[in-house]
């Protein structure tokens, strides 16, 4: 039984003789506004508006889906399984029916199809049609339904029937219809007397009909009224009839001559072939969108136009089509499609006045009128265009310029312009930038191109194919093409080709055309400025640059440089990913860099050079405001490097620029002078320690060490081994920290660098406390002070007293250990290192932890969270999450410790950090052994036992080896408990410490006596 959904009148489902009228006058309306665009997506903002006007409820979403709710119960149950229904995608819903099954739809198709018929001479079948129209007519639409939206709807048909009605009469008079023109015309002309044209109609009709008398009163009373209102005589027209009426002429000699062509005008439509359509489900929603509500939306509000650019092969031309395609309803005076030539091979671009010719043309404008001035094109268009709904697609669009004359005016259609500029100097247009396709969508692509079952990839296979295209649909088109011009091929043959070419386009082609071509044209199209920048940039050795590398490739002033960057990214051929940071796609980085083997290989290694020279003195500047307690190789000159803006966040500026650094190191590693990878790694070793790439900076500052040392340059040699150490030492390779620190301790020695030789005991003393050598460490640092005391450095002096306080804090001296935290806080405060002022605040909460003050601890772990705001590597941050944990689970509030605990351990792990991960995995099974979940704890005091023996961190070794077996014991594995309590308390004793040595032997205590355990540990402490 077919469903209809009424709109005319009261909304309403009916099905046969049942009928459904949904309860609320919100559902009713929610029906309409889906039924309105049956067949086609609605946002779910367009739904929330029609419905709610400016004044939606508190949770419209929620609300309108109650409403959908209930409309898919009411048309399941009259139309079952095989009826409409109402499907949802991203952010959109659409009533999947027949516009044909909306009344209301079906009513303004047949008065348009009777418009055309009576244009075209068929006069019968035009007044078939409004009676059919008719027929349908229910009553006012959306009766009794409120809302800004329905009233706009209500008007626009109000409209519709009113110029239908004239149709009607007139065709009616036509045809010979006398009474049926009369009750069509008698309440048109009493409803506007003056209107000469419905008074001579229905005197006609009335005439016909045998009611002379009549139709002469009804003209001499419009006469009359015309006189009294103007002042003068009615038009020539009107007085034509009404001699004739007053003589009984008949009415087929008065009517107005009606020419009636052999055949209705051609709609014209030059629209290429649809395409099955796949991905860019957002984009087509958002550009159908617009196109629907320039023709529904009559105030002015709505966008008539939209430009959608991208990169060569990105889709913009195929997109456009599908959305004209999708909504060839809506305008029905034409679909039109015009090539600019923007990027043809061999044409120029047209000029406005072609275009608008055109344009003229494909409307029906007969050759001869047609004007040969642009202005006089630009009027008539203009006076073409208004009235009438059309859409049109202006491809491939060379410039604002060329478009902007052909946008000026008021219309009721859509131009729809692709270009691969982006056109921002364009008023009242809608602007879509399309991307490559998403990764799914270009393997469902590629996989309905291919079509052939037995060449229809996998999507293992689809996958491969799609990124080594860059996931761009033109470069699928073609190497699918190129596949099926093959049959024996198949997509495995295709991805060995590329893996065997040195270069992925020279493989993207067909017969009939090459991706390089379509790239080819927009390079040409450059100034050589433009092109020399374009080149560089492929030559970049990261994924994405600022514009001073960029200037540094190019060898050309920064000003000059940003100048062509704007251009390439309005050209798309390069992508603003962040302001102010450029990224190539693959295929045109591929293409650029192709371009650029062009240039010499001299003036192309000066390109590197210079780049790897811009790098290291910038990051030398950032890294002298970030870490200024570190010793400093002397750097060749750079005259040529522009200078960092102090505003600069040098935290932000690392970690923005940290993809092309790396990659500058490995280049500098494996392309570069071995002086060139050494520098670079000593400029960057705080970085890298800080940021957690301790795996990466190893091998490298073992490397520039074995350069210095080749070289003879004892001082860089000394400050390299002291880059080494801190990396070892937070990586946990406590023996070759040691040994690289006393190294350094024996160079600072033979030639009487001092500042080398406080560095290299300071570093000493940090890797003997990593250890638990504590004696040793305060000692080391003692030395390290004496000589930083001689010296007028407050900096460095505070970075002693920090260590010292750390010391004294594992030695269980909480009194000095006070008073060296409060002495290294003021240095740093004296000289303004905010970073110094968060590891000294950090370490006096740890202070106050171990004391037993836990609330005390909490607010300063809280203030060092404020500090956390100044340059502090995301390590630091870690650490100071993990032993805010432990304090708040000490405090009995395990469940928030577990919550900073799984925030702080994948950074730990991530940054190398393995001391501090067997701290976060000991503080995780606390909380968890706190929480009542036992069972979980014992994996984490297993891994944290595993690392801390394999890094030899004795004190993690030992507080792994006590929690494990306070667990055991609660758990019931009471000799297994046993043996790691006495081997935790074999360990305290061995690295004399009397803290740990009395809680484990409370544990053993408590195991004896009950099996009733309580557990505590030490957090990490930071120096600097």
């Amino acid at each position: 039984m077919e469903l209809r959904i009424l709109l005319l009148g009261a909304v309403e489902l009916r099905a046969g003789e049942e009928c459904v009228l949904l309860k609320a006058p919100k559902e009713r309306l929610t029906l309409a506004a889906l039924a309105w665009d049956a067949g086609r997506t609605v946002s779910v903002d367009t739904l929330i508006h029609r419905v709610w006007d400016d004044h939606p409820p508190a949770k419209p979403r929620e609300a309108l889906y109650v409403h959908l709710h209930h409309i898919r119960k009411a048309l399941s149950a009259l139309a079952g399984s095989d009826g409409p229904t109402i499907s949802n995608s991203s952010h959109t819903y659409t009533l999947q029916a027949d516009p044909d099954a909306v009344d209301l739809r079906r009513y303004l198709i047949l008065l348009d199809q009777a418009r055309w018929l009576a244009d075209g001479g068929s006069d019968r079948e035009a007044l078939a049609a409004v009676h059919e129209a008719f027929r349908l007519w229910g009553g006012e639409p959306l009766a009794g339904l409120p809302g800004a939206w329905a009233a706009q709807l209500r008007s626009f048909v109000e409209e519709r029937n009113l110029t239908t009605a004239r149709l009607q009469a007139e065709v009616a008079l036509r045809l010979g219809h006398y009474a049926e023109a009369i009750t069509g015309l008698q309440p048109l002309a009493d409803h506007e007397p003056a209107d000469e044209s419905l008074a001579g109609q229905l005197a006609l009709a009335l005439h016909g009909c045998g009611r002379t008398e009549a139709a002469s009163r009804l003209l001499q009373r419009t006469r009359q009224y015309i006189l009294r209102e103007s002042g003068s005589e009615p038009g020539a027209e009107l007085q034509h009839i009404h001699r004739g009426v007053l003589a009984r002429t008949p009415v087929t000699v008065l009517l107005p001559s009606h020419s009636s062509p052999a055949s209705p005008a051609p709609i014209p439509d030059t629209l290429p072939p649809d395409v099955p359509w796949v991905g860019r489900q957002a984009e087509l929603e958002q550009l159908t969108g617009m196109m629907a509500s320039a023709v529904e939306e009559t105030d002015g509000t709505a966008f008539t136009a939209a430009a959608v650019t991208g990169m060569p092969g990105s889709g913009k031309t195929a997109l456009a089509v599908h959305a004209a395609h999708q909504l060839r309803e809506h305008f029905p005076d034409g679909r039109l499609f015009l090539e600019l030539r923007g990027h043809a091979p061999h044409l120029p671009p047209m000029s406005p006045a072609e275009a608008i010719g055109e344009l003229l043309r494909l409307l029906g404008t007969p050759p001869a009128a047609v004007p040969q001035d642009l202005n006089g094109l630009i009027a008539l268009w203009r006076n073409l265009a208004r009235g009438r709904r059309f859409v049109a697609i202006l491809d491939d669009a060379a410039s604002v310029e060329q478009i902007y004359p052909l946008l000026a005016g008021d219309f009721s259609s859509f131009i729809l312009v692709t270009s691969r500029h982006r056109l921002t100097g364009l008023p009242n247009v809608h602007h879509l930038a399309l991307d490559v396709l998403s990764r799914t969508d270009a393997v469902a692509l590629l996989q309905r191109l291919l079509g052939d079952e037995e060449q229809t990839p996998d999507a293992g296979g689809a996958a491969t194919l799609a990124r080594l295209c860059g996931d761009l649909p033109l470069a699928l088109t073609l190497i699918a093409r190129r596949l099926l011009s093959r049959p024996t091929w198949r997509v495995s043959d295709l991805v060995e080709r590329f893996s065997r070419a040195r270069r992925r386009l020279p493989e993207i082609r067909d017969r009939h055309g090459a991706m390089a071509s379509a790239l080819d044209i927009s390079y040409k199209a450059l100034t050589s400025t433009q092109q020399r920048v374009f080149r560089r940039l492929g030559m970049h050795i990261g994924s994405e640059l600022g514009p001073e590398a960029a200037a540094s490739l190019a060898g050309l002033p920064l000003e000059e440089v940003e100048h062509a960057l704007e251009e390439l990214l309005a050209c798309c051929l390069i992508s603003e990913p962040a302001p102010h940071r450029y990224r190539l796609h693959d295929l045109l980085r591929e293409y650029a860099s192709t371009l650029a083997e062009e240039d010499t290989a001299a003036e192309n290694q000066h390109a590197l050079d210079r780049l790897l020279l811009h790098y290291l003195h910038t990051a030398d500047r950032v890294d002298r405001r970030a870490y200024p307690h570190r010793l400093r190789i002397a750097l060749p000159a750079d005259a040529t490097a522009p200078p960092v803006r102090h505003d600069t966040d040098p935290q932000q500026w690392f970690t923005i620029e940290a993809p092309s650094l790396l990659a500058a190191l490995e280049y500098a590693r494996t392309h570069g002078s071995p002086q060139q990878a050494a520098l670079l790694t000593h400029t960057l070793a705080g970085f890298l320690s800080s940021e957690g790439y301790l795996s990466t900076a190893t091998p490298l500052l073992r490397a520039a060490v074995t350069h210095w040392q080749t070289t003879g340059d004892r001082a860089a040699q000394g400050r390299a081994l002291i880059d080494l150490a801190g990396v070892c030492a937070g990586a946990g390779y406590y023996d070759e920290a040691l040994h690289s620190a006393q190294e350094a301790l024996k160079l600072a020695q033979q030639t009487d660098d001092e500042e080398l030789e406080a560095e290299a005991l300071h570093q000493q003393s940090i890797t003997c406390w990593h250890t638990t050598q504590n004696t040793d460490a305060f000692s080391l640092q003692q030395r390290a002070l004496r000589l930083r005391l001689a010296g007028t450095d407050r900096l460095q002096q505070g970075r002693s007293y920090n260590v010292l306080g750390m010391i004294c804090l594992g030695l269980e001296r909480h009194k000095d250990a006070l008073k060296y935290f409060l002495d290294g806080r003021a240095r740093f405060h004296d000289v303004g290192d905010r970073r110094g002022q968060f590891v000294a605040v950090h370490n006096l909460a740890e202070l106050h932890k171990e004391a037993g003050n836990l609330d005390s601890a909490i607010g300063a772990y809280r203030q060092a969270i404020s500090l956390s705001q100044a340059p502090v590597g995301t390590g630091q941050c870690a650490i100071l999450q993990m032993n805010l944990a432990d304090t708040l689970c000490r405090h009995g509030r395990p469940k928030e410790a577990l919550g900073l605990y799984d925030k702080a351990l994948p950074a730990l792990r991530s940054s190398g950090d393995r001391r501090s991960e067997a701290i976060a995995h000991i503080g995780i099974g606390q909380a968890l052994h706190a929480a009542g979940r036992s069972e979980q704890a014992l994996p984490h005091y297993t891994a944290a036992l595993t690392i801390a023996r394999t890094i030899r961190a004795t004190l993690e070794e030992c507080q792994a080896l006590r929690a494990l077996g306070e667990v055991e014991a609660t758990t019931g594995r009471l000799a297994q408990a046993r043996r790691h309590l006495n081997a935790s308390l074999a360990l305290s004793r061995k690295i004399n410490s009397g803290m740990e040595e009395i809680e484990t032997l409370r544990a053993l205590s408590d195991l004896q006596r009950n099996g009733t355990l309580s557990s505590g540990t030490q957090g990490d402490d930071m120096s600097t």
